[in-house]
């Protein structure tokens, strides 16, 4: 950032917010620049201090992007779940600041990005960007043609929408399925599934958006750069 930037824009991209949360936090009074209570509309440079809930938020930040190969097991949290570690166990100190671009739930596997680029965060989960995702699902048994056609041509009702899918079929037991999405809500792959009869045994994202696995080997990681 050079110049005078917004502090909404600032701290949007410093945190992962929308400008609508970050003016929120700005008239609750969580914003200070230059230790006074920050306005609605303020613009800030390099020699301002921005604090947010009493961190002090720097002005020019080395961004960094990491891609993960999630092993299942592990959750997407800083904090374990019980006898479940925490994907954090797997990287090094230098990235635990990283914030996760999204999530993957504790039994599933493959891609995670991680993040201190805000907007960048922002882009890559926002319904208003569409980003493919790509996922290697394996059911308890067999996927009927009839629920192949329901799932891909017309959609599934979960509780909160219908749910539509790409799917392809990746051998000749018809549990193995590619699957394609651009949406985001919680298990929706395996709410889909289970509204049919079916439980997914594995789930396995190997593509989201620009990126792919490239060969991580579970637990592995590697530093991506941004597209």
């Amino acid at each position: 950032m050079e110049g005078k930037v917004r502090l909404n824009k600032f701290l949007a991209e410093r945190l992962g917010l929308s400008r609508r949360q970050a003016d929120d936090a700005i008239a609750a009074g969580k914003v200070l620049v230059n230790d006074s209570p920050a306005i609605l509309g303020a613009r800030i440079d390099k020699n301002d201090k921005v604090c947010y809930n009493g961190v002090i938020i720097p002005f020019d930040v080395g961004y960094l992007y990491v891609g993960l190969n999630k092993p299942a097991g592990y959750v997407c949290s800083r904090k374990a779940q019980g006898e479940f570690p925490t994907i954090y166990e797997l990287l090094p100190a230098k990235y635990h600041d990283l914030k996760t671009v999204g999530r993957l739930d504790k039994d599933s596997s493959g891609l995670i990005l991680l993040t201190n680029d805000g907007d960048f965060a922002f882009k890559m989960t926002h319904p208003s960007f569409t980003k493919t995702k790509i996922y290697e699902v394996e059911l308890d048994h067999a996927l009927e043609p009839l629920h192949q056609q329901e799932i891909s041509d017309f959609g599934i009702e979960i509780g909160d929408g219908v749910s539509k899918l790409g799917l392809t079929r990746l051998d000749d037991s018809r549990r193995r399925w590619r699957v394609e999405m651009s949406e985001g809500r919680n298990r929706q792959i395996r709410r889909t599934f289970g509204a049919l009869g079916y439980t997914v045994t594995r789930l396995h994202r190997t593509a989201f958006g620009p990126y792919q696995l490239s060969g991580l080997e579970p637990g592995e990681f590697a530093e991506v750069k941004k597209v």
